[in-house]
């Protein structure tokens, strides 16, 4: 039974909105154009994670997810539940709008997309395009059909450091100069509700998709509710942002790491992990790993224990026990 880290190379995805950050914040090797997307931790076929070292080193992760059950406590679930990305917007991304379990299984064969954001950068001013203030089916589908969308989406400032929790069925978007770290179920459904009439390479709009966003806006709006909660463990601190019942399908926790923080596997089936800032190392099974930002892993499910340490901050997840 591996008794290691699954390090992971990410893949990346020219976007129109994209830009140049990840190579200068985080010294990855990205394809010329606008840049936008980082997949860090991927077994959804449109960017597949590879395994960089060890035993599996070469394998996909989706494959692995399939061959390899053990190193994910046996899984009931026929895809890897997750995806973690990094997004560098350097221009507004669409105002969009993801489907549910049910809707999205029924019409695209997907998972739903509930999603969640780390602030990473942002310039002064920053905000999200965030909600909406329609009361009724009725009023929300009146003002998309007449294009009112300075009355209809609402606006969320953010600032480094933010925490957005984004649930299936809320209309969303970031803007320009904001970059987060993402966490989502494993789909890749979108559907476009305004893209500021911008035109894609062929020269012509790019497509909407007014009905079935329709179909799955949550209305009227309401601000998710979220409680977080911080642990001191010597001089590092472990910040809960984002768990059951507040979110169903994921818990997400930051980990400020200074001198050393040890972790156990306990009830979780695996961990994810990104290492975003500073750097220092990784124990595990008696073997140090070096850490440096723009690091991303799997601590699989043999690993009972292992250890930080250094000054490093990470964004960990994983997928709620039994759900998947």
């Amino acid at each position: 039974m591996t008794q290691e880290p699954l390090f992971l190379k990410p893949v990346f995805h020219e976007k129109i909105w994209g830009g140049r950050n990840l190579a200068t914040d985080y010294g990855y090797q990205i394809p010329d154009g606008p840049i936008g997307e980082c997949w860090a931790i991927s077994g959804h076929p449109h960017g597949i994670s590879v395994v960089a070292n060890g035993d599996f080193a070469g394998q996909d992760l989706a494959s692995l997810y399939h061959d390899q059950p053990e190193l994910f406590d046996n899984p009931q679930m026929d895809r890897f539940p997750l995806l973690i990305k990094i997004l560098d917007a350097n221009g507004k991304l669409s105002v969009q709008v993801h489907p549910g379990d049910d809707y999205a299984m029924a019409h695209e064969n997907e998972l739903g997309k509930t999603e969640c954001w780390y602030v990473l950068k942002a310039k002064p001013g920053a905000y999200l395009v965030y909600g909406h203030t329609a009361k009724s089916k009725q009023e929300l589908d009146d003002e998309i059909d007449n294009g009112q969308w300075d009355q209809l989406l609402g606006k969320l400032p953010v600032k480094e450091g933010d925490f957005v929790y984004v649930p299936s069925g809320t209309i969303h978007a970031l803007t320009e100069g904001i970059e987060v770290l993402e966490t989502q179920q494993s789909s890749d459904v979108t559907y476009r509700l305004y893209d500021y009439d911008r035109l894609g390479k062929d020269g012509k709009p790019r497509e909407l998709h007014l009905a079935p966003a329709k179909d799955v806006i949550t209305v009227p709006f309401t601000m998710p509710s979220v409680h977080q909660s911080s642990e001191q463990v010597g001089a590092s601190t472990v910040t809960t942002l984002v768990a059951p019942p507040d979110s169903p399908y994921f818990t997400v926790q930051k980990l400020t790491v200074k001198d050393e923080l040890a972790q156990s596997m306990g009830n979780r089936p695996y961990v994810l992990c990104s290492a975003l800032d500073g750097e220092g190392e990784l124990e595990v099974a008696g073997k140090t790993y070096p850490l440096k930002k723009g690091q991303h892993f799997i601590i699989p499910h043999p690993v009972a224990d292992w250890t930080f340490r250094g000054d490093l901050m990470l964004i960990t997840s994983f997928p709620t026990p039994g759900k998947y």
